[in-house]
């Protein structure tokens, strides 16, 4: 016996029972006549008008997968598991479920799809959904340090392979990217995102959406959905704390906090999350202006609105709904065409199409949009075409991909500090001690947000090391110390080892559970225990190099501070051990730019480049009384945003913007000289920024425009050209429309948001 031409071998394979089933089914007789040309739109209302009311919920409603831990407890009758699971199965066989998220494989995905399709009443496939935030099994740097590449053709890529290594297993559709702007590093889920600038946000988001989705259509084996998220301003929450209040104005909203989710949306991706904080007064999840105005008439987006993770049931402890009921008519009507995990709409939206509160035509529209998701990537031609054991098995952790994962991870590092070029480090010939509870151990290398990656697959930094090194016998090991807890004899242990050692290569930070959602700081230090090992081995006297784990920027204190070498290794994912010693070693040159500030104290966030002067700015050098300053701190960050090192010396001059002068219509070319006078070959990143001098709305004193990556050779001299455009320089005037006004404009080409570099002056006629 054939299977139907129209499904795949591999769906055929899965089992007859359920292929013959969805063949034979309603949805799949409606989705041929859409192979044969008829209006999908058309199709999907036939079959939406086939669906009782309980169906159309359930479509609208995605829960977590029951299964917990492979084929062996879902299918044990022992299993803890096992009666959640078939409760959930039943639910699929009810019509009560239209997809499920973060489930275990492939495995999995088969039996849930084999019960959609063969045993609910109208075979609508179910849609499988997952945290994919930086790999799946291949795990790559957490999105900020990734960003930190200035590299948007990396960022894609990562996602190009996440799709393919995801997709094997069964999912669909990826809660990611998100493109919240982070400017204040307290906030622990600023890991997720590109962090405090908009035109950085804006090219990374673009690129992860057409990474995960991929260029050959949703339809595609590989192509996984993306969901830009959190809509919107998340990043901004009062205090950096984790679901707190927004309330920002309009303005910052249109200017600061939508540009990257516009990006994605520019880029197709395909659905978009409602974020969980409030904003002025309204939570977003219900919020009519946010999801409806700006969102559906204004920026005519056509694709789904998810909920995060209980965001209807939340409208309660917001003071913002009564009760269940009331939460589920405020979020739906609002726009939130999809209930994650709470369950609400299944329970309400029946009684409250029943009563008239909510109207049917509503109801259809937001089923109407799950159902073309799904038709999109391809379910209803073959519910079973990302549903493949062997791609599962096969395309996973590759070494093509563990390649990418290493240089991702070499190009994510940033160089924030290298007195007397004590890096990079001699391959051999030197004792080298490496120190701190980061330096040994399958732990904390794939960083927060982490569902699918291990930690015994992830390699470290002492494994690393020794594999680069052409005497590994001269690497030695010491922890020293716990993350926040001192270890008995520990530092004693590191001091001896200091000592013996030519050069010390010091490992701190924050674990992985100290960033990432929920994971809120107060004081964004070292702990305590770590910094007193650094004191200890600093007074040895040695060369250190200090190695900082973090998911944020930090506020740098004491012997780290000082260190002559400092690196931001982040949270780097599988390969964080090789590529951290191919740039102390020098196998690679450091080529990453800070993605955040790092500043002097915690108390300066919120901390960002991209701020307004006062009234009394406080001039460059010492404090002045009566101007805008902190007694213990500068205006300023320690190593601002677009700050980074290479091996090279690179030396900005020979500015040219030929007239100066930028008419309407026209473009404005300017050149700068970039010339390496160091002994090695580096990679430079530079970075255009404008300052709008004088306007009838304040502007920030710099705003990053443009940036180019370049690698020049000892001794060589490269040229870096960028081209300004009017539409550059728009900004929202006082009756809130897109303006640019005559007058002048200053302009840097630098290495960083702090520094001079070189710059100039051009007028817009």
């Amino acid at each position: 016996m054939r299977p139907p031409s129209s499904i795949s071998r591999r769906a055929w394979l899965m089992g007859a029972g359920a292929v013959a089933a969805w063949a034979a089914s309603p949805a799949r007789a409606l989705m041929a006549q859409m192979d044969q040309g008829a209006a999908p739109s058309t199709d999907l209302d036939a079959l939406i008008a086939r669906m009782t009311v309980e169906e159309k919920a359930g479509q609208v409603t995605l829960m977590a997968a029951a299964w917990a831990g492979g084929a062996a407890n879902a299918l044990n009758p022992t299993s803890p598991s096992r009666a959640s699971f078939r409760q959930q199965m039943d639910d699929v066989r009810r019509g009560h479920v239209g997809g499920v998220f973060n489930g275990n494989g492939a495995e999995m995905a088969r039996q849930m799809q084999a019960m959609a399709v063969e045993k609910s009443r109208l075979k609508i496939p179910l849609i499988f959904a997952a945290d994919v935030i930086h790999g799946f099994r291949t795990i790559f740097p957490m999105p900020l340090a990734e960003a930190g590449s200035f590299d948007p053709e990396l960022a894609e890529r990562t996602a190009r392979i996440a799709a393919i290594e995801a997709t094997a297993a069964g999912i669909d559709w990826n809660f990611a990217p998100m493109v919240d702007v982070a400017r204040d590093q307290r906030w622990g889920r600023g890991i997720e995102g590109a962090g405090e600038d908009v035109l950085l946000s804006r090219v990374m988001a673009d690129a992860r959406v057409r990474g995960f989705q991929g260029r050959a259509g949703l339809a595609a084996p590989d192509a996984m959905a993306a969901c830009a998220k959190h809509f919107a301003a998340y990043g901004a929450a009062e205090g950096g704390l984790d679901y707190n209040s927004v309330d920002v104005s309009e303005r910052t909203l249109r200017e600061v906090y939508f540009p990257p989710f516009q990006a994605a949306l520019d880029a197709h991706a395909a659905t978009i999350m409602a974020s969980f904080n409030e904003l002025s007064g309204v939570p977003a999840t219900a919020n009519h202006w946010l999801l409806s105005d700006v969102l559906r008439d204004e920026w005519h987006f056509d694709g789904l609105v998810v909920s995060d993770y209980t965001g209807d049931m939340e409208l309660i402890a917001h003071g913002f709904a009564a009760d269940a009921r009331e939460a589920t008519k405020l979020a739906f009507l609002a726009g939130v065409d999809m209930s994650m995990q709470s369950g609400f709409y299944r329970e309400h939206l029946p009684d409250l199409v029943k009563s008239g509160e909510v109207p049917m035509a509503r109801l259809d529209q937001a089923v109407r949009r799950v159902l073309a998701l799904k038709a999109k990537l391809g379910l209803f031609d073959d519910p079973f075409r990302r549903i493949d054991p062997r791609r599962e098995k096969t395309l996973v952790r590759t070494p093509a991909h563990l390649d990418v994962a290493r240089d991702a991870a070499r190009r994510s590092i940033v160089l924030l500090k290298n007195e007397d070029d004590l890096l990079p480090l001699p391959r051999t010939g030197k004792t080298i001690a490496l120190i701190g509870p980061f330096v040994q151990g399958q732990r904390d290398l794939v960083g927060p947000w982490n569902v699918y990656g291990t930690e015994a697959d992830a390699i470290d930094l002492l494994t690393g090391m020794r594999a680069v090194a052409a005497d590994p016998d001269g690497i030695v090991a010491v922890d020293g110390s716990g993350v926040d807890k001192p270890i008995k004899g520990g530092i004693e242990a590191a001091v001896a080892a200091a000592q013996a050692a030519d050069i010390v290569v010091l490992a701190v930070g924050e674990s992985q559970t100290m960033s990432g959602e929920a994971q809120s700081r107060t004081d964004i230090v070292i702990p305590a225990p770590q910094m007193a090992l650094a004191e200890a081995v600093a007074a040895t006297g040695k060369p250190m190099v200090v190695l900082l784990r973090h998911g944020r920027a930090l506020a740098l204190h004491g012997a780290v501070k000082d260190a002559q070498a400092i690196l931001a290794t982040w949270f780097l994912g599988s390969m964080s051990g090789m590529a951290t010693a191919d740039i102390l070693f020098g196998l690679a040159s450091p080529s990453a730019r800070l993605p955040c500030s790092f500043p002097y104290e915690s108390g300066q966030e919120p901390l960002y480049y991209a701020h307004k002067n006062t009234g009394r700015p406080n001039p460059p050098g010492p404090r002045v009384a009566y101007k805008a300053h902190y007694r213990e701190a500068p205006n300023a960050a320690l190593y601002p945003f677009g700050h980074g090192l290479t091996y090279g010396e690179i030396v900005y001059s020979a500015i040219d913007m030929g007239t100066g002068r930028l008419s309407a219509g026209g473009e404005l070319t300017v050149t700068a000289t970039l010339r390496n006078s160091g002994r090695r070959e580096a990679t430079e990143v530079a970075q255009l920024y404008v300052q709008d001098i004088t306007a009838s709305i304040t502007r920030p004193v710099r705003e990053l425009k443009a940036f180019q990556r370049v690698t020049i050779k000892p001794g060589e001299s490269r040229e870096v050209r960028f081209t300004i455009r009017r539409e550059e320089l728009l900004f929202l005037g006082q009756d809130m429309q897109p303006t640019v006004e005559p007058g002048k404009f200053r302009l840097w080409i630098a290495p960083s948001a702090q520094a001079e570099g070189v710059s100039d002056i051009f007028t817009l006629a």
